[in-house]
């Protein structure tokens, strides 16, 4: 299986390694050989039509920075370049969630896909923003488009609901969607203040750089959508959320909150509508969990309630994601 991959930051490396130390157990329990036979980051790319190096690879990142180094040419090529002209089976796209034009990733799923490659997308931005749009696409030019690492990182939230629940109909879900919100509004029930809650997570390098798509909610808004049409089989995107953030939660909230045993949490629910906004959940209520993790409840016709919990982000953990939708991949491939 030839892969391009699109972004080579914490995820795009971890799914190196992670390819790496599994070689030998994914040939002989699913006889699949991952090829990486082009990576593309902000400085440049590699390629190698038999398959690059995975160890120099992290070794080249991690030395200079960008996998350009990789030859001696310093290949310049864009990831669009490397997906018109490097003949692959699979695109992976792991560059930074863009929430205005969801470039350049979107242009990367398009393209990749009217090649003919399947695409694992961990890139929230083009799903947010177009996610029927690309369903369509994919289906037209006879592709699968996975993404399994968009909602939940390493917790297959996805999954569960899509395979899991088989037979059922999901009548209304709510979640904890954000990691980093979760745990700047525990700290703040522990009586830090906003300021320093929020300090606090970015010198864990909790909050993403622009930190308004956690503060205001947009990550979770993101996930919102990606749910709503996986699980519901709704037509929306990102502009159809109803979205507010955590930067006018106060310690009075929280006060409040807890005087009725409850906690402040950022909850993305969808219902008859789609929203993202801070609620009081019952310290009681198995979606009420602390720190970094995220939590769904799914709620169907004739199961009742069903809660997931996991670690909702990390390296490791999306790039396990990764393999999941590759190893799904090709059991659709196999079955065609």
């Amino acid at each position: 299986m030839r892969i391009i991959l699109c972004g080579f930051g914490i995820v795009g490396q971890s799914l190196v390694k992670l390819l790496d130390s599994r070689a030998e157990d994914l040939y002989a329990k699913y006889g699949i050989k991952p090829r990486i036979v082009g990576v593309f980051d902000s400085g440049g790319s590699a390629t190698d039509p038999s398959g690059l190096d995975r160890e120099k690879l992290i070794y080249v990142k991690k030395k200079t920075k960008s996998v350009k180094d990789y030859s001696k040419s310093k290949n310049k090529a864009s990831g669009l370049e490397i997906i018109q002209n490097v003949d692959a089976d699979v695109l992976i796209e792991a560059t930074t969630s863009n929430y205005k034009d969801a470039e350049p990733g979107m242009a990367h799923i398009i393209n990749a896909m009217k090649r003919g490659m399947h695409v694992i997308s961990v890139n929230k931005g083009p799903l947010a923003l177009a996610f029927p749009s690309l369903m369509e696409l994919a289906t037209y030019n006879h592709v699968l488009l996975r993404f399994s690492g968009t909602v939940g990182g390493g917790t297959p939230i996805l999954n569960y609901a899509k395979n899991s629940l088989q037979g059922e109909r999901i009548t209304s879900f709510a979640g904890i969607l954000n990691g980093t919100t979760n745990y700047i509004l525990t700290n703040m029930a522990n009586g830090m203040s906003f300021d320093v809650a929020l300090k606090d997570a970015k010198s864990k390098g909790y909050v993403e750089a622009d930190e308004s798509l956690d503060l205001d909610g947009l990550d979770a808004a993101a996930k919102l959508v990606i749910l709503a049409n996986w699980v519901m089989d709704m037509k929306v995107t990102l502009p159809d959320i109803q979205c507010t953030g955590i930067r006018k939660v106060d310690f009075e909230d929280i006060k409040k909150a807890a005087k009725k045993n409850c906690a402040v949490k950022l909850v993305a629910s969808c219902n008859k509508d789609l929203i993202v906004s801070p609620r009081e959940i019952s310290l009681d209520d198995p979606l009420c969990v602390n720190g970094t993790l995220n939590a769904i409840a799914f709620t169907s016709e004739h199961s009742g309630t069903q809660t997931i919990i996991g670690r909702g982000a990390g390296g490791m953990e999306t790039a396990s994601s990764i393999l999941r939708d590759l190893l799904d991949i090709r059991k659709e491939i196999s079955r065609s």
